[in-house]
């Protein structure tokens, strides 16, 4: 299962990349995030994240991991739990007029019973990636 989405933002990469990089802004910006907190570290590789989301009126926690980083351009956590793996690539590029382009993917593996469930999802990933599009425009505007 994947969510891509591709936002053109007016705000500089440095700025872009500072505020996804601490990834504790996910309360603000993705629709399903109850909580994230951090565990260790500062940001960069290793750093470790604890989340707490609501999907399909489900409670669900997280592990993030920080397995890229490469500011201002690339961003790369890694999410686990019993029942789903998940990579988060955030990729950013400037444009022309000084603002930031961000691509952002994830991509969600299902572990166990929950991987025969996850073909029926297709349609709450696709609301979910809308609603962090337009939480990620307007945290970012």
């Amino acid at each position: 299962m994947d969510i891509r989405r591709t936002l053109v933002l007016t705000r500089p990469p440095e700025e872009v990349f500072a505020y996804l990089r601490d990834f504790t802004t996910t309360e603000e910006w993705d629709s399903g995030t109850i909580r994230t907190t951090l565990l260790e570290g500062d940001g960069g590789v290793g750093t470790r994240y604890h989340n707490v989301s609501r999907f399909l009126g489900r409670q669900t926690e997280l592990t993030y991991v920080v397995e890229e980083d490469r500011p201002p351009r690339r961003l790369r956590l890694r999410g686990e739990n019993p029942t789903v793996r998940t990579q988060d690539t955030m990729t950013l590029s400037p444009t022309a007029s000084g603002g930031t382009q961000l691509s952002y993917h994830a991509e969600f593996t299902f572990i166990g019973l929950a991987r025969w469930v996850a073909p029926l999802l297709g349609p709450a990933f696709r609301r979910l990636g809308e609603e962090s599009e337009k939480g990620l425009r307007e945290a970012l505007r």
